[in-house]
């Protein structure tokens, strides 16, 4: 597949499960707090319920560790009919300040292959998430030296990428955005004609899986790692 990267001047990095392990996290996260209430629905019930809980409150608290802790109190009273402990509620509380309080785990290669691109081109990361949760863990990765902008996002479409993209005085084709999930950073970015590349992690919350049409896959590479970048680019 031919796709030329010449005209590329800045990329952008998603953060969560593109430099860092994150949605694990989450997956630990909810097979603690099905666990914790088991008495009250099996732990496939739980799931679903919890997830179409988190849907409901997506644009009420947006994304991040927060907003699911939220939706974790709200499911346990909901399945329990108002009679979950406070000791319960204090659990999922603590399971949310285990998350917050996570290491920051790079992927493979990551500080390597930004280095080697931070000598040809301009770097940014370009998240979404709580501000603070975000900035904590690139405080805690060791690479902000690496990149001249850091954005978090309340969301990541098309209108979400020209807004940065006009702020930052960069032409859309000259951009190049590398993340894991098609649909936040792969399809918008195609459809703003710039440039992607799908480096996909081996798990996927449930809200970012998106079918393709038989053309985009020519649209975008799609690549095992972060350090088959630099050859593909040519660095």
């Amino acid at each position: 597949m031919e796709i030329n990267y010449d005209n590329i001047k800045v990329i952008g990095f998603d953060a969560d499960d593109t430099l860092w392990v994150n949605e694990t996290y989450f997956r630990d996260a909810e097979s603690e707090f099905a666990n914790l209430l088991s008495q009250f629905e099996t732990p496939n019930k739980i799931d679903q319920e919890l997830f179409k809980m988190e849907m409901k409150n997506l644009s009420v608290y947006g994304y991040g560790v927060k907003g699911f802790v939220l939706s974790m109190v709200e499911m346990a009273i909901e399945l329990s009919n108002g009679t979950v402990s406070n000791k319960v509620i204090s659990k999922i509380l603590e399971i949310g300040k285990d998350m917050i309080n996570k290491d920051v785990e790079l992927l493979d290669g990551v500080e390597e292959v930004l280095k080697k691109l931070s000598t040809k081109y301009k770097l940014i990361v370009a998240t979404k998430g709580d501000l603070l949760d975000q900035e904590r863990k690139l405080e805690k990765s060791g690479l902000l030296d690496y990149f001249h902008h850091i954005e978090v996002l309340s969301d990541k479409k098309e209108a979400n990428y020209s807004k940065l993209l006009n702020h930052l005085d960069i032409n859309p084709k000259e951009f190049l955005m590398i993340g894991n999930s098609l649909k936040s950073d792969i399809l918008p970015l195609i459809n703003i004609k710039s440039k992607a590349i799908h480096v996909p992690f081996h798990t996927t919350w449930a809200h970012e899986e998106v079918k393709l049409d038989a053309n985009s896959n020519n649209q975008f590479h799609t690549l095992k790692t972060l350090k088959e970048i630099p050859q593909l680019l040519q660095c």
